[in-house]
């Protein structure tokens, strides 16, 4: 019989195949009962051990703090458990922790480990101190202690009963404001002319691509706020550490000295200073809570329980009357939502989903954004004006940003409560338009054409701008901004021209914002749900639920089985369900700068207005 090569090939490419297919049957299979075997443990395994006495509760906050997640559940496992992945903390995890501690009898103090914190505007770190205070005024001492204290990590740590910091560590506060980069010559030397259409004498943002440096207005602006900023946190830092008015600036006035005659110590200068308790290293703190507490064998050291185990032991309630929360976190676009944005189409869709649901009477949206596209925060912010005439209250909570588009999506409110630190207004809309016209010309690059109209191509880049054009978008913004500051109006129960005298693109702290009536008070998140639950009538057990994207199916699967959120991501550890991936590394200013110029011009035609602030996140 003759040989066919073919015939065999394709034998072989079949049993391949369905070796492939049992193994991954197999595989499956094996999974799925390893998962039903953990549930069943969980029903059957004689439920959560309670807590023994003296019990010390550690928090230690790893990783950038954040209002919400900015990957799946999956990814954030990963990036929780990876060596060098970037890790996340969201805060209303750390504040039910320390919330649920105040009240737990078993728990008789806190540690707070802060060397890994990062990130977090100033309004987080705020709500962060207060949940502090709280266990405070329950009786309960909180010690603090970090390798070396960062601004945004003292703020948090002020608030302990002790704080401690390591001998060879540091207290660094700097203040606050910073530089940006101008591009101007940059851009005139490659041969690209930014042409900026913009409302509002002080919306700066768009500044970086048409000048050298910040206007008269901007800088006017900046240096009213960053003073609001810097007063309210010296003020809090000096109120929490006991110390006389000034104290912080003195210290930095006096910075060089006082290492010089500390033997260029700076940890021996925050101890002079009374910023820190004394210096420990984390062993000596490790043996301070033993002394204190209960030493336990198998572990080694004091009797403690960790944030996300002591999470997963207070589980949500599943049913009865709740106030929905959606976490509006990052830049504002047109459709979807991703890492760091807020999709207009998708978050105005969740707002729909809360108000459909009947077990959702109440509705707080925590705003923490600097705006971006004007279109998608009008969808976003119709969706809540619609929420309102259902019957369901709307409370705005603003974070540490909600400017521009921030404020813009915080109108449709029954009530709007900021921090004093928040960032918020910028009332003001531009458009930018770039052209390379000059460096086409420069390489020798002609665009020629025949168009039935001049509008046909108005807008190529690689041709000056048609005058006509740039009268047109003009009065396109003119009616958008027109538009805002006649929402914001009607929202704040004023007149466009009041709302005109305090927009033009100013950014107020939330304490300036409140005094020219842009925001209703001040508070907390936790005032917000108060607030909502109250306007719904509910009774003072309800509950809290975080409208959010679909899970997956394991994790629906875990939920089902009454696993918390910090259970289910055990578990798919546990499992390995997460697969790993190379962390992006840190990006430039300057690619910061040309990503967001570039993004401003794709899938913007012909051009679209945005409501966006350059107003960090301190």
């Amino acid at each position: 019989m003759a040989f066919k090569p073919l015939y065999a090939l394709r034998r072989g490419f079949v049993f391949l195949w369905t070796a492939l297919d049992v193994t991954r049957r197999t595989f499956f299979n094996l999974l799925f009962l390893l998962i039903l075997v953990l549930i069943i443990a969980m029903f059957f395994g004689g439920g959560v051990k309670p807590l023994s006495e003296k019990t010390a509760l550690v928090v230690e906050v790893k990783g950038d703090l954040v209002e919400q997640y900015e990957t799946t559940l999956r990814d954030t496992v990963l990036d929780n458990v990876g060596g060098d992945s970037k890790r996340t903390v969201r805060l209303r995890d750390v504040i039910q922790v320390l919330d649920n501690a105040a009240r737990d009898p078993d728990i008789t103090s806190v540690v707070l480990l802060l060397d890994e914190m990062n990130g977090g505007g100033m309004a987080m770190l705020r709500e962060f101190g207060a949940a502090v205070d709280r266990v405070k005024k329950a009786g309960k001492t909180v010690v603090a202690w970090s390798g070396q204290y960062d601004q945004k990590r003292y703020l948090v740590a002020s608030h302990a009963n002790e704080v401690y910091v390591h001998p060879m560590g540091m207290v660094l506060i700097e203040g606050f404001g910073g530089r940006r980069n101008y591009y101007r010559d940059a851009l005139d030397k490659v041969g690209v002319t930014v042409n900026l259409v913009k409302v509002g004498t002080y919306k700066s943002a768009a500044e970086p691509y048409i000048a050298n440096g910040p206007s008269d207005a901007a800088r006017e602006a900046d240096a009213f706020l960053y003073n609001a900023m810097w007063s309210g946190y010296t003020g809090l830092v000096e109120k929490n550490r006991k110390l006389p008015d000034g104290s912080l600036a003195s210290m930095i006035d006096t910075l060089p000295e006082r290492m010089e005659a500390a033997g260029g110590s700076a940890a021996k200068v925050a101890l002079e200073a009374k910023l820190v308790d004394g210096l420990k290293t984390r062993d000596e703190l490790r043996a301070l809570m033993t002394k204190r507490g209960v030493y336990e064998e198998d572990i080694k050291s004091f009797r403690q329980i960790g944030l996300h185990e002591y999470l997963a032991r207070h589980p949500q309630k599943a049913f009865g009357d709740a106030v929905g929360v959606i976490v509006a976190s990052g830049t504002i676009t047109d459709g979807a939502g991703g890492p760091g944005v807020i999709g207009g189409r998708s978050t105005a869709n969740l707002i729909r989903q809360a108000r459909e649901d009947d077990s959702i009477k109440a509705l707080v949206l925590r705003v923490d954004s600097p705006g971006g596209s004007a279109y998608g925060s009008e969808l976003i912010r119709r969706e809540l004006e619609l929420t309102r005439a259902a019957g369901k209250p709307v409370v705005v909570s603003m974070g540490s940003v909600a400017a521009s588009g921030g404020y813009w999506i915080s109108m449709a409110s029954d009530e709007v409560i900021a921090d004093p630190a928040t960032i918020t207004g910028s009332i003001g809309v531009f458009a930018l338009l770039p052209t390379a016209d000059k460096v086409a010309s420069k390489l020798g690059v002609h665009t020629e054409g025949v168009t039935t109209t001049w509008l046909a191509d108005a807008y190529n880049p690689l041709r000056p701008l048609d005058p006509r054009f740039e009268k047109l978008v003009q009065q396109s913004i003119n009616n958008v901004y027109a538009d805002f500051t006649s929402k914001a109006a009607a929202a704040r129960k004023t007149t466009q021209a009041k709302i005109d005298e305090v927009g033009q693109g100013r950014v107020w702290t939330g304490a300036q914002a409140k005094e020219r009536g842009l925001v209703d008070r001040l508070g907390s998140y936790n005032d917000a749900l108060a607030s909502a639950a109250g306007r719904a009538k509910l009774a003072k057990d309800y509950r809290v639920v975080y409208v959010e994207r679909p899970v997956t199916r394991v994790e629906r699967f875990l939920q089902m089985a009454g696993a918390s959120a910090a259970q289910a991501m055990t578990i798919q550890v546990k499992l390995g369900l997460v697969e790993q991936a190379i962390p992006a590394g840190p990006i430039g200013q300057v690619a910061e700068d040309m990503a967001f110029l570039s993004e401003l011009t794709q899938e913007r035609k012909p051009f679209a207005a945005v409501a966006h602030c350059f107003c960090g996140n301190w």
